[in-house]
């Protein structure tokens, strides 16, 4: 796929309905606002989203959550938004609830193409319910299984002109590995600078991962 650097609502148009989408952020911090924004705007529906949380009415996913663009959402908790708990409630939306390591390892493992994971996490709980358990050395685990998506939509801090990123404090938490493990990534940066501009070793995703930059609006 070529390369291209792009308007959000022309990367929100690439996402078709019903696609598994990956998003970085906790509470929306490495969200990218504008992309979710044009996914709002161009009517959206029947999206996956596999992220840590569903944020906060009107704020980073949780316009999704608001606009009825999601159909399914895989994250570790949703007590920050009521209206992703009435739509679950009402059975609009499903939920899968998964604990917050245990999400980051799959999608690591999915990014890494491992066959998954083996966790302690949930063993003895509702969470081992329909699960494979596999004892090592006398402890039980539960197999995990790893998750990828279609898109990762995702915010960085700077990227350049050959499409390396960075991220500033928070936003380091779930967008490199969900940069590894979906087949398009669109990243949003809050600048694009030259190349060199970024020193190598700042470089938190290489930019031969990613396909689209969303650009700043003039």
């Amino acid at each position: 796929m070529q390369r291209t650097a792009i308007t959000a609502a022309a990367a929100a148009h690439l996402i078709p309905d019903g696609a598994s989408v990956m998003f970085g952020g906790f509470m929306a911090v490495g969200t990218p606002e504008r992309l979710v924004d044009a996914l709002v705007a161009r009517g959206a529906r029947g999206l996956t989203i596999i992220g840590n949380d569903t944020a906060r009415p009107g704020v980073g996913v949780g316009k999704l959550i608001d606009a009825g663009c999601v159909a399914r959402c895989i994250v570790s908790h949703i007590g920050t938004n009521p209206v992703t708990q009435k739509k679950m409630i009402a059975g609009d939306l499903q939920v899968d609830l998964v604990p917050q390591g245990t999400l980051a390892e799959r999608i690591r493992a999915g990014g890494a193409g491992l066959g998954g994971i083996l966790t302690p996490t949930g063993v003895g709980t509702a969470v081992e319910e329909g699960k494979t358990v596999i004892e090592v050395a006398g402890r039980r685990f539960l197999l995990e299984t790893p998750l990828t998506a279609d898109f990762a939509i995702l915010h960085a801090h700077e990227a350049d002109y050959s499409f390396n990123l960075t991220y500033r404090l928070t936003a380091m938490n779930f967008n490199p590995v969900i940069a590894l493990a979906a087949r398009v990534v669109i990243a949003e940066p809050g600048e694009i600078v030259p190349v060199g501009v970024i020193p190598p070793d700042a470089v938190r995703t290489p930019g031969i991962l990613v396909n689209h930059l969303v650009e700043r609006p003039r």
